[in-house]
């Protein structure tokens, strides 16, 4: 298994958080879940 299994995952729930309060036109919160997936991404890869 791949050690990056569990960023991947923790990215893919950030930027799923993130469509879901972009839906509910909730900005501060859907550019917070974007940031955090960014980040991760970042950090991971």
């Amino acid at each position: 298994m791949s050690p990056k299994i569990f960023p991947t995952l923790l990215i893919v729930l950030d930027v799923m958080a993130c469509v879901v309060y972009a839906c509910h036109t909730d900005w501060r919160k859907a550019t917070y879940w974007m940031a955090a997936a960014v980040l991760t991404f970042v950090a991971t890869y």
